[in-house]
């Protein structure tokens, strides 16, 4: 699983955006880059966030640029990526790493739910892929990286929204990944189990209370730093945890017994 490899990659001084950097997974993604000398746009909607992470790392090659505004929205992509053209002139990586989820059941929901979860999660990193095509296409050794996940790969009920917004982003991942080789242009899809994050206090909505994990929550920094190795060393998909690939390979190779399994779990 995720073998086929593209090439090792530098990131030094490698021109780099992360959307959804003010927690999280984003956040220590925006420390580890900056970190090893990577220029850094920075955007989420959190001012604050973001002022607060530039001065942090502060004293480091390149200063953290920031750009708070909705990923969602049109008007603020165009910006940014003007802004990124006149800044750098290209862009070497975009990593698509803001997301929201939703908890209860489909039944019970509204379609105002499923479209929030599908407009952040799906159609926002879709729209972010093609606005930066032309500066990735300038870019050096150019990279997407999109943090799906393990419910991209294995549905479970009470979160039907969030695994249809990741299968969409995986299936649209691989697409991409054929019709842009030709253009030297990679894709990775990096796939986290349950991570320590602020994801559950920023719910579109929740009908239950928060849900068992499958697994130990994996830290932050710890995902920013496989998803780092694997952009260094070309692969094209990850996923995390143990048990994250126990579940993508009982998904494949026994799909009724883990249902099964999913339904006594929950």
């Amino acid at each position: 699983m995720g073998n086929w490899r593209m090439g090792r990659r530098d990131l030094q001084h490698a021109r780099v955006l992360v959307t959804g950097a003010s927690s999280g997974i984003g956040r220590e993604l925006v420390r580890a880059l900056v970190r090893c000398d990577a220029a850094v746009w920075a955007t989420a909607r959190r001012t604050q966030r973001l002022e607060a992470l530039a001065a942090e790392l502060t004293g480091h090659a390149h200063p953290v640029l920031q750009a708070a505004g909705d990923i969602t929205a049109a008007d603020f992509r165009a910006d940014l990526c003007r802004r990124v053209d006149q800044t750098w002139g290209a862009l070497d990586v975009l990593i698509n790493n803001a997301g929201v989820g939703a908890i209860g059941p489909f039944a019970a929901a509204d379609a105002a739910r499923l479209r929030q979860v599908m407009e952040v999660n799906f159609f926002a990193p879709a729209e972010w892929m093609r606005a930066a095509l032309p500066l990735l296409r300038r870019g050096r050794q150019p990279l997407i990286v999109n943090i799906g996940s393990v419910l991209g790969h294995c549905a479970v009920g009470l979160k039907s929204e969030y695994c249809a917004s990741k299968f969409a982003l995986r299936g649209l991942s691989d697409a991409l990944r054929i019709e842009l080789a030709r253009e030297g242009i990679a894709v990775l899809l990096v796939s986290p189990s349950t991570t320590q994050s602020e994801f559950f206090d920023s719910l579109v909505a929740s009908d239950i209370p928060r849900p068992r994990a499958l697994g130990r929550p994996m830290p932050a920094d710890r995902v920013a730093a496989q998803v780092l190795a694997a952009m260094r060393r070309g692969r094209r998909e990850i996923v995390l945890s143990g048990g994250g690939r126990l579940l993508v390979w009982l998904q494949r190779l026994a799909p009724t017994l883990l249902s099964r399994l999913l339904v006594r779990w929950g």
